[in-house]
């Protein structure tokens, strides 16, 4: 095949030239969801391979490829057969690794420092700069974690193995054999794999390169060092503080090779070849898999008894490994990206063609539905053009940039990005600050909350009969009550400890052990008033088990020693919920909570969708 496309070169540039830029648009079919980012990286073009380039991206749209291939006619003529696909982000042969890691890898790193869990694939025929690519990346992880820009303390931790077919090395303790087991609790462990602590980015670039050394490669027809399996770094950030760790997997994937590539190697290489093969097709079924979870889970478009699409994760050593970040029955929240390496030359085509169409394949769309009748000063309908205008004008001074808060989200999937990752993206922009991006990010919440009770209002607006009697729009609403805030304006103007009153919501302080033992996080503390101590009757006692009410000393215990520190009042706890600045009320833990210790009044509206309640401007 290769003297076939060497013998028509100059057929070939001419019929590429003559296509001009007249290339029919790729309309896309709905939006990427946010929780997946594929992308493809298209290495330079070597001088001395001899070949033109077939892959050309689109200067017009940013995110698709064209391939043109040179088909060799039954008549005698060659012709040309083009191809397009289209991804998230696409790098062409003049991005840096530097620029890949900025658009796609910085946010895992600030992600997994944040307790999710992040992912990094690297895929493509062997020869495409994978191995290149990972390995820069790792470098530059090193440099974050290590530079003390991230806010906070945490201890990072490497573990880095070698897969071949089913069987597992340590790559940090000289290619040693491992087992990879499932615990009582499901969870895939590396038996026997050793995890390093580092403390600077020298230590963590050395534990890298000496797991490079013991790394498995082979000749291959294309790479004279083709890795022949799949590398896994994991880094493990742990926060003693909050006892909670996230994950980040950095994953060099073995290069996948084509039928005529293999055709000339023993039966070994061919052993290889298809053990690395069903890995990939695996691993494809459990990234789309999890992808359509999430899509079905976030965008409220999954039906009542509707099942989760299945995920082989046993299928495989790689995926087994990952599990937790497949299962959809898992808490924790993940991402991943995926980089498509493709080498452009003419003779590598059938090869690019594959690993392209694999890259698309990875991509789950949310389809697009016709919003006509839906309410469209709601966040939660808003598309991804829509968020960006609103962004715009709604960001302050000085701006949040549209395409660095919200570049692929819809309204209902920013609105399910932690308060964290919201914040960090508010922050890349220029001049904006930590205060800035949480106020806007409230004021989004706010928006939002408050075309959810509009929303209850209408229904029950609708359903009520007119009648001569009927109650005026003001007791429907008191009735529809769904914010903390006071009904009475005038008193606001004092300072809220002289207008206590019950369903009043404080932030307070408390003893960290004592917290701890509720299971509160650390910050904020928030409670919902219920009367005053000296109110209560009868035996009562706290979420900690210890009396509440006075007793016949006059004396509350409230775990607190020394002298009296003021009035006191029974409280209901407000836990976190599962979503961001969600809280459940748990109206039957309660607590004594000291005037003293209580720093403020927090407004919390109820969102009867997600039936949490969310703290507002």
């Amino acid at each position: 095949m290769e003297d076939f496309y060497l013998k028509n070169i100059a057929r070939y540039e001419s019929l590429v030239k003559s296509l001009g830029p007249a290339l029919k648009p790729r309309v896309s079919k709905g939006e990427a969801g946010p929780n997946m980012v594929v992308s493809v990286r298209i290495r330079p073009l070597s001088k001395d391979e001899g070949f033109p380039s077939a892959i050309f991206p689109r200067s017009t749209q940013g995110n698709v490829v064209d391939i043109h291939d040179l088909y060799n006619h039954p008549r005698g003529i060659p012709i040309l057969k083009s191809f397009d696909y289209q991804v998230d982000q696409l790098f062409n042969s003049e991005s840096t690794t530097k620029e890949i890691y900025e658009n796609l890898v910085v946010d895992l790193v600030h992600f997994a420092w944040n307790g999710g869990i992040g992912t990094l694939f690297a895929y493509g025929q062997t020869g495409s700069g994978k191995t290149f690519t990972v390995s820069r990346l790792e470098q530059l992880v090193a440099e974050t974690l290590m530079d003390g820009s991230l806010a906070g303390e945490g201890e990072v931790y490497m573990t880095i193995i070698d897969l071949a077919g089913n069987a597992a090395f340590d790559l940090l303790n000289e290619r040693t054999p491992i087992s990879l087991l499932e615990d009582s609790f499901g969870v895939t462990q590396m038996v026997g794999a050793e995890e390093y602590k580092v403390h600077d980015k020298q230590r963590m670039r050395d534990l890298i390169e000496h797991a490079t050394s013991f790394r498995k490669t082979a000749s291959t027809l294309k790479n004279d060092a083709s890795s022949r399996s799949h590398a896994i770094c994991r880094i493990r950030i742990s926060h003693p503080a909050t006892n909670s760790d996230g994950l980040l997997y950095l994953i060099d994937l073995a290069g996948s090779e084509a039928a005529r590539d293999v055709a000339v190697h023993g039966a070994d290489r061919m052993r290889e070849t298809r053990e690395i093969n069903t890995s990939l097709s695996v691993l494809k079924d459990c990234v789309r898999g999890k992808a359509q979870s999430d899509i079905l889970t976030s965008s409220g478009r999954r039906k009542p008894g509707q099942k989760i699409p299945y995920i082989p994760f046993r299928q495989s050593a790689l995926t087994k490994v990952l599990k937790h970040a497949f299962d959809p029955a898992s808490a924790r929240a993940c991402k991943t990206v995926v980089i498509a390496c493709v080498n452009p030359s003419l003779a590598d085509v059938v090869s690019s063609k594959n690993t392209l169409r694999f890259a698309e394949m990875l991509r789950v769309l949310v389809p697009a539905t016709e919003k006509t009748d839906l309410d469209p000063k709601a966040p939660m309908n808003w598309t991804n053009a829509q968020l960006k205008e609103w962004i715009r004008e709604n960001s302050g001074t000085p701006p949040i940039l549209p395409n660095s808060l919200a570049p692929r989200e819809s309204g209902v999937q920013l609105l399910n990005l932690p308060s964290t990752e919201f914040e960090y993206r508010c922050q890349k922009c220029p001049g904006v600050g930590a205060r800035q991006a949480e106020v806007f990010r409230l004021k989004l919440w706010q928006m939002h909350n408050d075309s959810q009770q509009n929303s209850e209002l209408s229904k029950k607006t609708i359903r009520s009969k007119p009648t001569a009697s009927a109650e005026p729009n003001t007791t429907l609403e008191l009735k529809s009550r769904m914010s903390s805030r006071d009904l009475d304006p005038a008193p606001s103007k004092l300072p809220f400890k002289e207008r206590l009153r019950p369903g009043m919501v404080v932030s307070y302080v408390m003893p960290l052990e004592r917290g701890a033992a509720l299971g509160l996080p650390n910050d904020p503390k928030l409670a919902v008033l219920l009367c005053p101590e000296e109110a209560i009757q009868g035996s009562a006692k706290d979420a900690l088990g210890e009396a509440v009410n006075p007793g016949e000393d006059g004396n509350v215990n409230t775990g607190k020693s020394g002298a009296d520190n003021g009035d006191r009042y029974l409280c209901a706890l407000l836990m976190p919920g599962q979503t961001p600045d969600a809280y459940e009320l748990n109206l039957w833990r309660q607590i004594v909570v000291d005037v003293n210790s209580m720093d403020a009044e927090v407004h919390l509206e109820y969102d009867a969708a997600t039936r949490y309640y969310y703290v507002s401007v």
